[in-house]
């Protein structure tokens, strides 16, 4: 295969720790094109220590295939991660190089993808113990005011941290989509209903504007609904009470059909822009880190995209669009 296409790079050197041979799709891996590479010294190439690349050459010549991994700024900062597959060319000295930022762009940390499944399901467990005994306790009819607010404020938590739980396991979710024809205001709807008790207690409304005739979407609901309904909720927590969330269904291009969410209270700093879809990189999200992260999966899952247009000052739009 092309490495070009895997964004990396193939290095030879000799005994003096010299490069040899550069290949490959070095100009983005390594910063700089594969003919200036060509005589420099390998710890300059790799912008690591000399006594790392030493030790990289160590392991090279042992010829077993190792991998390492290396933090680098080869071309100045920011830093680059770099996977490194080392063994003998010939009589050579080499390694792949492999551009880790390129590979896992837009996908969840290795340790979340692995851990959130499990990890989701040992919460819930407990959690679900709590939410059934505060239930329990707030159907006594002798409870003082004082009580019933501390409950209320128990029951809110509780659904807080459920759909915390939602977002990271759908962040960190694996599986392919399971993908059906629905009616996208149904979606919403439903994806509303679940914040209700939030959206009551700010006496805030969704307002959803439908074109005429749309067809259905593409979309699996089930991983659809829980993380909209958190990106509504952030919207909403946004607003003063009595507020409006305004959401408009629309055709886009032929055979696409987008959700339109506008946000009057939040602004868009120039410093969150690349950032704005990562995990916790956003104070859009008003405390829900993962909630814009896990809308890019789902909709990168079932096919669609979701982009966002703002500017520092406050009102931004968020436009999700699914396949027809």
């Amino acid at each position: 295969m092309n490495a070009q296409l895997l964004q990396a790079a193939q290095l030879a050197w000799s005994p003096q720790l010299r490069v040899t041979r550069a290949e490959g799709d070095c100009a983005t891996v390594l910063r700089r094109p594969a003919s200036t590479l060509v005589g420099s010294s390998l710890h300059t190439v790799l912008g690591v220590t000399q006594e790392r690349a030493r030790e990289l050459d160590a392991r090279a010549r042992e010829d077993r295939r190792a991998v390492e991994f290396v933090s680098t700024s080869p071309g100045g900062p920011p830093a680059t991660y770099l996977r490194l597959v080392l063994g003998m060319d010939g009589e050579e000295a080499s390694c792949g190089v492999l551009d880790l930022g390129a590979v896992l762009e837009g996908a969840p940390p290795v340790q979340i993808s692995r851990l959130s499944s499990s990890l989701s399901h040992e919460i819930r467990n407990p959690l679900s113990s709590v939410k059934m005994a505060v239930q329990t306790l707030a159907r006594n009819t002798g409870l003082s005011d004082r009580d019933k607010r501390r409950l209320t404020i128990a029951n809110r938590e509780i659904r807080t941290m459920e759909r915390m739980l939602w977002l990271l396991s759908e962040y960190g979710r694996e599986g392919a989509a399971n993908l059906d024809s629905h009616p996208l205001r149904s979606v919403v709807q439903e994806a509303t209903a679940m914040v209700a008790p939030e959206l009551a207690e700010r006496r805030i409304e969704v307002d959803v504007k439908e074109e005429a005739d749309l067809p259905r979407v593409r979309v699996d609901p089930n991983r659809l609904r829980p993380v909209l309904a958190q990106v509504l909720l952030n919207v909403a927590m946004g607003l003063p009470e009595e507020g409006r969330v305004q959401v408009t269904l629309r055709q886009a291009a032929p055979g696409q059909v987008s959700l339109i969410l506008d946000d009057p209270a939040a602004a868009l700093p120039p410093e969150e822009r690349g950032t704005l879809f990562d995990p916790f990189g956003s104070r859009l999200a008003r405390g829900a880190g993962l909630s814009l992260a896990a809308l890019r999966r789902v909709m990168t899952g079932v096919g669609g995209e979701v982009v966002a247009e703002g500017s520092a000052e406050p009102g931004m739009v968020f436009t999700l669009t699914f396949a027809a």
